[in-house]
């Protein structure tokens, strides 16, 4: 049985998730918060397995619940927000705080009981699990505002954004260096899974052999892309394309975060971009990231077909696509995300002799589209999250 506390300053939303979430004879609500001081009372006094949060909420709204929690009593938290672009920001702010994933409250159209059902009972069994996982961090809200590298914690980071520049690649600091929470690496002694395999180091001279780096991403993806790209070098010699499962208010957004706080350019992907070194697209939420040939030289497409795929943006359009173009220059990377979307693309990739790197289950927010991969006999590569920017800058040369 999955315990979840609702905080909300709604009374109906209060009501309305409590009576969805029970609908599942696997989650129990064993209690509801109407701010987040309250939130905080009731997470010592009913040590729920989840939190359900609002962000904004009287008295302590969801980003300080959040950062006060995850310094002393980390547990897993889905915020349930606003799909708006005015929602985006805090919503990023809130996965950066130590928020595993978001539901949006309401859709294009308005709001919408049958889809808030529908994401929450999936979301909650499949984050919840992660709560074994999760510690405090070893430093308080004082330690880090002191802290030499203060500026680059992702919680006072994100405070900071809107009169921030990207850093001069000399001496910026690792962004996601230094965490409000952390997972521990602790397996459960029940699960089997395959054996993690880090290829042995590459002497990176000479041009590279692979310029292309594919990325599919999902639940817990905002701050693992993040942490990934903000270690990547100003003159990283590559072309980054990302497909994270996102609302089309939120990429924008996600972009530009990115952009802010890594060395290399980040944008929001458009069709007829062209592929370079040091530059990273993201897809736009909705749509479908590709690249084709046009001619001799890869060109960037955004796309609506296909219509029916579960995903948009789809990480398996992003890999095919990349396999059928360019195969032997592309490193494909999945990483942390529920279901399975990616592994038919990079069975392509794989094919065309592309590089294939998947997240390891220990720093995975939910384990399902790496373990897909890994499953499927693709992995070169099963690595932590700590290591895969290096990971990556690696394969580049192999």
């Amino acid at each position: 049985m999955i315990k979840v506390l609702v905080v909300d300053d709604s009374a109906f939303m209060r009501s309305a998730l409590t009576r969805m979430l029970e609908e599942d004879p696997e989650i129990k609500v064993i209690g509801q918060a109407r701010d987040g001081e309250e939130g905080l009372r009731k997470v010592q006094e009913l040590n729920p397995d989840l939190i359900t949060l609002d962000l904004e909420m009287p008295k302590l709204d969801g980003i300080g619940m959040l950062e006060r929690l995850m310094k002393t009593n980390p547990k897993p938290v889905l915020i349930v927000s606003s799909l708006s672009v005015e929602g985006a920001e805090p919503t990023l702010r809130a996965l950066e705080a130590g928020a595993l994933d978001f539901i949006p409250k309401y859709q294009e159209g308005g709001f919408s009981l049958d889809f808030l059902r529908r994401e929450l009972h999936g979301k909650v069994k499949a984050v919840a699990r992660r709560g074994r996982f999760m510690r405090p961090a070893s430093f308080s809200h004082t330690d880090v505002r002191s802290h030499p590298d203060s500026a680059a914690h992702p919680v006072f980071k994100s405070r900071l954004l809107s009169s921030v520049t990207r850093p001069a690649a000399a001496t910026s600091p690792v962004v996601g260096s230094r965490e409000p929470f952390r997972f521990s690496s602790v397996r459960s002694s029940g699960n089997a899974s395959v054996a993690e395999h880090v290829a042995p180091p590459v002497a990176r001279v000479g041009r590279v052999k692979r310029d292309i780096v594919a990325i599919g991403v999902s639940t817990g993806g905002p701050p693992a892309v993040q942490k990934v790209l903000s270690q990547l070098p100003a003159d990283f010699p590559a072309c980054i394309l990302i497909a994270q499962h996102m609302p089309a208010t939120f990429t924008e957004a996600f972009a530009r975060r990115l952009d802010n706080v890594c060395k290399i350019h980040v944008s929001e992907a458009k069709g007829g971009d062209k592929i370079g070194p040091g530059l990273a697209y993201v897809c736009p939420g909705g749509k479908h990231l590709r690249l084709d040939m046009r001619g001799p030289l890869p060109v960037i497409d955004v796309v609506t077909e296909p219509a029916s795929a579960l995903y948009k943006p789809s990480v398996n359009v992003l890999m095919e696509s990349v396999g059928r173009s360019l195969g032997r220059r592309v490193v494909g990377v999945t990483m942390t995300g529920m279901g399975s979307d990616g592994v038919e693309g990079s069975k392509i990739l794989k094919e065309k002799g592309g590089y294939l790197i998947a997240q390891n289950e220990a720093s995975c927010v939910v384990y399902g589209m790496p373990k897909a991969v890994v499953d499927a006999g693709l992995a070169d590569e099963v690595v932590d999250l700590d290591s895969l920017a290096k990971s990556i800058q690696d394969a580049l040369y192999r």
